[in-house]
C-alpha cells in the first residue's frame, strides 16, 4: 500500500478525531485529569496547563504514529520508527510537563509531578497508538469497501458484455438462416432480404460500439426485422405501428429491444397464429417511456433454454437498476410484452 503525503494524513487524522464516536471518549478520559490538575494543584495556571496537555497529547499522538506508521504498525525497519515513536512521545511530555512549567515559572502541579509525568508518556504513546490504529483501520475498511463496489461494478459490466456478445450472433445466425431458406425458395425475396440485412448488419455493428443509442434505433431496427418476414410472406401478419412523439430521442442500451421483435414472430405468426402483430411507444405521464409488443397467439411461459426474455431482463436490470421493467400477459388469443424505461436512459457509468 503506498503512503499517503503527511499533510494528508495530518488532516484525516485531526478530522477522524472531531467524529463523535472517537471526541466523546477523549473528553471522558481528559475531564478527570483535568478535573485532578484543579483539585490537586494550587497553582493558578494549573488548569490552563491541564487543558493545554490534554489537547497536545490527543492531536499529536495520534498524528505522530500515523505519519511514522502510516500503513500499521511496521517492525521491517529494524523497530527504528518504534524508537523514534517512543523518543518523540517522551519529548512531548517532558515538554509539556517541565520545561512549558519552568519557562513559566509555574510552581509544581499534578500533572508535573515525575510519577504522573511517567502515566501521562504512557497515556501519550498508548492512546496515540490505539487511537492512530482504529483511524487507520476505519480508512482502510473504506478503501476496501470501496475497492469491492468498484470489483461488483466491474464484474457486473463484464457480465453485461458477455450478454451482448451472445445476443448479436444469436440474432444474425437466425436472419442468415432465415436467407438461405429464401435462396432455395425465391431468389428475388432472397436479394432485397440481403440488401436489407446489410444495412442491419451496419447498424448491428455501430451499435454494439457504441454504450446507448436513440431508441428510434432501435425502432428501426425492429421494423426491418419484421419487414424480412413479411419479404417471404406477406401474409404472415398484419403489422400495426403506433409511435407517439417525444419517445425517438430516449438513450436505450443498443439491442435490448430486438429479442422481443423476434419473439412476437417466432411464436406469434411463424409458429402458425396469424393475425395482427403491434408495436406501441407511449410516453407516459410520470416521464417514463413504454414500449409493447402484442403478437397472436398465447404463451406457454419461458421455454426450456431459452434465453431471449431472461437474457432482455438481465441486460435491464444492468443497465436500469430497479428504474426498468418488462411484463408479459396472455390470454387464450394474445400476448403481450411491455418495457417501461425512464427517459433519463441507463444508469451512469454503466457499460450497456
Amino acid at each position: 500500500m503506498s503512503e499517503k503525503p503527511e499533510g494528508s494524513i495530518v488532516r484525516a487524522t485531526l478530522r477522524a478525531l472531531a467524529e463523535p464516536r472517537r471526541l466523546v471518549p477523549i473528553l471522558l478520559v481528559c475531564a478527570p485529569l483535568v478535573a485532578a490538575q484543579v483539585s490537586f494543584s494550587r497553582e493558578p495556571l494549573a488548569p490552563h496547563l491541564g487543558v493545554l496537555m490534554c489537547l497536545v497529547f490527543v492531536g499529536v499522538a495520534p498524528v505522530t504514529y500515523r505519519v511514522l506508521f502510516p500503513s500499521g504498525l511496521d517492525l521491517s525497519h529494524g523497530g527504528v520508527r518504534v524508537l523514534m515513536y517512543g523518543t518523540l512521545g517522551s519529548g512531548v511530555v517532558l515538554m509539556m510537563g517541565i520545561v512549558l512549567p519552568k519557562l513559566l515559572d509555574m510552581g509544581p502541579t499534578f500533572l508535573t509531578q515525575r510519577t504522573n509525568l511517567m502515566v501521562c508518556n504512557a497515556l501519550f504513546l498508548v492512546g496515540g497508538w490505539g487511537l492512530g490504529r482504529d483511524i487507520g483501520f476505519e480508512e482502510s475498511l473504506a478503501k476496501e469497501r470501496a475497492r469491492a463496489a468498484r470489483f461488483a461494478l466491474e464484474a457486473e459490466q463484464a457480465q453485461l458484455l458477455a450478454l451482448r456478445s451472445h445476443l448479436d450472433p444469436h440474432f444474425l445466425f437466425n436472419t442468415l438462416n432465415a436467407i438461405a431458406e429464401w435462396c432455395r425458395e425465391d431468389g428475388a425475396v432472397a436479394e432485397a432480404a440481403v440488401l436489407r440485412l446489410s444495412t442491419m448488419l451496419r447498424s448491428v455493428l455501430a451499435g454494439v460500439r457504441k454504450a446507448t443509442w436513440p431508441l428510434s434505433e432501435e425502432l428501426a431496427l425492429m421494423r426491418t426485422l419484421f419487414d424480412l418476414h413479411l419479404l417471404r410472406d406477406p401474409e404472415l401478419f398484419q403489422l400495426a405501428v403506433d409511435i407517439r412523439p417525444g419517445a425517438e430521442d430516449v438513450p436505450v442500451p443498443p439491442l435490448v429491444l430486438l429479442p422481443l421483435a423476434e419473439n412476437a414472430v417466432k411464436h406469434g405468426p411463424a409458429a402458425g397464429h396469424r393475425g395482427r402483430l403491434s408495436l406501441e411507444v407511449q410516453v407516459r405521464d410520470d416521464g417514463q417511456v413504454a414500449v409493447a409488443i402484442e403478437n397472436p397467439g398465447a404463451s406457454r411461459g419461458p421455454r426450456e433454454g431459452s434465453a431471449g426474455l431472461p437474457t432482455v431482463e438481465r441486460r435491464l436490470a444492468l443497465a436500469y437498476g430497479e428504474q426498468a421493467r418488462l411484463s408479459l400477459t396472455s390470454d387464450a388469443e394474445r400476448t403481450r410484452v411491455t418495457v417501461t424505461l425512464p427517459r433519463s436512459g441507463p444508469l451512469p457509468g454503466v457499460i450497456t
